[in-house]
């Protein structure tokens, strides 16, 4: 287990692999500035919009690493830094564009944190499209559902003191239900337990989206839908 974790053994150069990753959160980051830049509206909806083009964009940084075979241990010390400067961004001013939300959140911490948790477990299983499928749920899904919601939701309700929109959760169902359905057809090919257990994932991520608080769903949706399509193809024999 150690020799897998620390190893960067690839088919990938190592420059080619970190190059990669910062050319596309440089683009990240630009794309983020302009719309701060740019974007007439007032403070609190432009920081969201800042906000969901950085919690969008990031997640992508796994398909990458899957594609380019990066080593686990550069996801997993990438993600522990990032937690640390999460944290420390909520005492002291270092992301304020990011974690200005309009509400008390921990949830850039939470989406640190379940990248590294992720990649550590379904790397060293060798299986690194479910750790794919979970973070992109929380990107596109959650980052998406949110987006839609403020715009479009005009049917709201209200869990645990926070307000939804039923335009925005169904927004996560089809975004979930199209990623999972992409990458597991991807891997495992059009078999009836790809759409099956895609459906399924979308379903209980847009539950755990609806009834997580503080941000805690940028870890409960993630690490709940990988585990959810690893355990289900077990199940059912994929």
């Amino acid at each position: 287990m150690i020799s897998i974790f620390t190893s960067l053994d690839s088919d990938y150069p190592l420059w080619l692999q970190i190059s990669s990753v910062a050319v596309w959160l440089g683009l990240v980051i630009s794309a983020a500035w302009i719309a701060n830049r740019s974007v007439n509206h007032d403070s609190v909806k432009k920081s969201e919009i800042v906000r969901k083009i950085v919690h969008i964009g990031t997640g992508n940084v796994i398909l990458l690493a899957w594609l380019l075979d990066i080593p686990a241990i550069l996801g997993i010390v990438a993600s522990i830094l990032a937690s640390a400067v999460t944290l420390l961004s909520y005492r002291f001013p270092i992301l304020p564009g990011i974690n200005s939300v309009g509400r008390k959140s921990l949830g850039t911490f939470f989406y640190s944190l379940s990248i590294g948790i992720l990649v550590g477990f379904f790397w060293y299983l060798n299986q690194p499209y479910y750790a794919a499928l979970g973070i992109l749920i929380m990107a596109w899904g959650d980052g998406l559902a949110a987006l839609i919601g403020q715009r479009f939701g005009k049917h709201k309700y209200k869990i645990f003191g926070g307000q939804k929109s039923w335009e925005g959760s169904l927004a996560m169902t089809l975004v979930s239900y199209v990623i999972s359905s992409s990458i597991l057809c991807s891997v495992q090919g059009n078999i009836w337990q790809t759409w099956v257990v895609s459906m399924v994932i979308a379903v209980a991520a847009t539950g755990l989206e609806i009834f997580s608080f503080l941000g805690v769903d940028n870890l409960t949706v993630p690490l709940g839908s990988a585990a959810l399509a690893f355990l289900l193809n077990q199940v059912l024999g994929k």
